[in-house]
């Protein structure tokens, strides 16, 4: 989704299973001592987990989705296939949320929908261009025909810029989803953070809706916060999705939201169950599905949270920064090849 990463690398990643290194520890803990496993919607998890589990290649995944189609409980199946594995590597757990923007757009400009969404421009498709001020200033994207769409609010489109995909909705009532296609290969800046250098807020104060106000309420020095951030994304159109499904993951399938989340590939394979325990506002007890990933998500218990689509979601996601555990659920025997000899 908001993943900038390759599609085929991230498979590769997926077979390879958690990270081997003296820092990682792995422990297997019993179904017993997952807090809350009895009390989830095992099979709602259970459908998430086959929506992918078909993509996976290595002969161990491939027995288990074959397994998979054959068994009615999911609870029963995640106790009778896989082991829960806590892969620790010594930072703190954290888990943050993430969402899909709905954006109000057009597929033709007109005076209020004048801000476009483009294609990727063949100059771009090396990762190395021009940076975003000059993109937004210097006429270069002008007369070429890469608009995919038009929408009203340049501080939204900054955000489905961040994000990387989301939802048109158009005037008749009809829905375009846009994916990434690609970045100008400058790095990302955050203008949260400039806002704090500058002294306009403390960094608590920082909120994506804080954001959008002061740009919206500073003019044209609210457009330069914009072009603090050098990256710029462009985007392709995402037909091949319907709009009651979710966007495409790194594992390209439609995630769902609350049971779909981003992880460290180098620590969790894709594809894999996880049981969440998050506490904070909206605490989470549940299993889960690893279907994405993400250049901020590094660490064996860091995840992001597919919160859904929309404002509401957006709202969720920004609020949520939570402690927590995450434990792998794996097949059995690479569960236990991951202990040290002698105590397999």
């Amino acid at each position: 989704m908001k993943r900038a990463l390759c599609v085929a690398a991230l498979a590769v990643a997926a077979m390879t299973g958690p990270a081997q290194s003296k820092d990682v520890t792995h422990t297997i803990l019993g179904f017993d001592q997952l807090d809350g496993w009895v009390d989830d919607d095992h099979d709602a998890a259970f459908e998430v987990f086959k929506s992918t589990c078909r993509d996976l290649k290595s002969h161990d995944w491939k027995a288990l989705c074959a397994a998979a189609a054959d068994q009615k409980s999911g609870r029963t199946f995640f106790e009778l296939f896989f082991r829960p594995v806590l892969v620790e590597d010594g930072a703190e757990p954290l888990f943050t949320g993430y969402f899909e923007p709905e954006l109000e757009g057009s597929r033709v400009r007109t005076d209020r929908f004048r801000y476009p969404l483009y294609a990727l421009p063949p100059e771009a498709r090396d990762g190395s261009w021009v940076s975003r001020r000059e993109i937004m200033t210097s006429g270069v994207m002008e007369g070429r025909g890469l608009e995919i769409a038009w929408v009203d609010d340049p501080v939204e489109k900054f955000f489905l810029q961040v994000q990387g995909s989301g939802r048109v909705r158009l005037p008749d009532g009809s829905y375009l989803r846009v994916g990434y296609a690609g970045k100008n290969g400058h790095p990302y800046r955050s203008i949260g953070q400039e806002l704090v250098r500058r002294g306009v807020y403390k960094s608590h104060q920082v909120s994506a809706q804080v954001i959008r106000n002061w740009v919206s309420r500073n003019g044209a020095a609210g457009e330069d916060l914009l072009n603090h951030n050098p990256s710029y994304v462009f985007f392709r159109e995402v037909s091949q999705v319907p709009a009651d499904k979710g966007p495409l993951g790194a594992m390209n399938r439609s995630i769902t939201a609350m049971r779909s989340i981003a992880v460290d590939p180098r620590y969790t394979p894709l594809g894999a169950p996880v049981w969440v325990e998050k506490d904070g506002a909206l605490p989470l007890r549940r299993v889960m599905i690893a279907q994405d990933t993400g250049s901020a998500i590094k660490g064996a218990q860091r995840a992001d949270v597919f919160v859904g689509t929309g404002d509401k979601a957006g709202r969720t996601a920004g609020r949520m920064r939570d402690p927590g555990r995450m434990v792998v659920l794996l097949p059995i025997q690479r569960a236990y090849a991951l202990l040290p000899e002698g105590i397999q």
